[in-house]
């Protein structure tokens, strides 16, 4: 197979468009549609589905089989100019990691210290989002690895468990609880985390587990603007311990503990993507995770 073809072929596939990749990989755009031609002729199937003026791009069933493939090859080819580059001893490199705001804002932030001290010159980044937008990144390997809260919905990503994230149902502190918790529960209104959220995934399946049901809900960007919304008395909430504690301390929310019943926990992930061997920074910073 022509890898030059295959890779105008991938970048068009990425980016949905002949012109975006004739910029991309610095050609014409008949150079293009001509390597196009000849990895179709080659392979004998068509790749792309040629639509009317204005339609978006589509892929045929084989041509999306093969940018499946094509993706993991240029993930191993990328690896492979990683890891040549990292043999000089972690002396420079980029590290990027994926992750979710939460765990950004308060579980990270010692790993992050204890990596950049032990290897100055690696540059770290880090990209916070919601677990969908992980592991799409992870598939693009615009990031090295990823620590979120949800499962993984894709085949080709694996998932370690890191470590366990405390959670419990808030409410505003003048609220009282009836004495049948779950009946009382289920008649609030819920604030909730946005789809494609790890948090909104575990929480929906925490409550469900416990019999609790959120009818009436709405739906926040953030877990803390969701904390600060139920301190205000608009609803009440399923959340991680660490992002309620100020709240809590403040005698502005209060925590629906082991006590009343009710106690949540959810495990915390590192992914990666099968495909692409990790640099040696990410090994040395996923080791980090496991040992502080």
């Amino acid at each position: 197979m022509n890898l030059h073809a295959l890779k105008v072929f991938y970048t068009v596939a990425k980016l949905s468009s002949f012109s975006g990749a004739a910029n991309a990989l610095f050609i014409s755009q008949p150079a293009v549609s001509k390597a196009l031609k000849e990895l179709e002729h080659q392979l004998n199937i068509q790749l792309i589905e040629r639509a009317s003026k204005g339609k978006k791009l589509t892929l045929s069933e084989g041509g999306q089989a093969l940018f499946e493939h094509a993706r993991s090859i240029f993930a191993i080819e990328k690896a492979a100019i990683e890891d040549i580059k990292s043999r000089t001893g972690l002396k420079r490199g980029t590290l990027v990691i994926g992750t979710s705001t939460t765990i950004a804002s308060y579980w990270l932030p010692p790993y992050l210290a204890k990596f950049c001290a032990q290897y100055p010159h690696i540059k770290v980044e880090v990209q916070v989002a919601n677990t969908a937008q992980i592991e799409y990144a992870l598939l693009e390997c615009t990031i090295d690895l990823a620590l979120v809260e949800g499962t993984p919905t894709k085949a080709h990503i694996i998932s370690k468990h890191w470590k366990n994230d405390l959670m419990s149902v808030v409410i505003p502190s003048d609220l009282k609880p009836a004495k049948n918790l779950k009946a009382w529960l289920n008649e609030q209104f819920w604030l909730l985390r946005e789809p494609g959220s790890g948090t909104l995934e575990m929480s929906v399946k925490l409550l469900k587990n416990h019999g609790i049901t959120a009818k009436n809900s709405m739906q926040l960007g953030s877990n803390e603007a969701i904390a600060r919304a139920v301190a205000q008395g608009m609803g009440v909430a399923l959340l991680p311990n660490v992002v309620t504690e100020d709240l809590v301390q403040l005698g502005k929310l209060t925590r629906l503990n082991q006590q009343n019943g009710v106690l949540f926990s959810r495990p915390l992930h590192q992914l990666h993507y099968k495909d692409r061997p990790s640099s040696h920074a990410a090994q040395a910073f996923e080791k980090n995770l496991f040992d502080l």
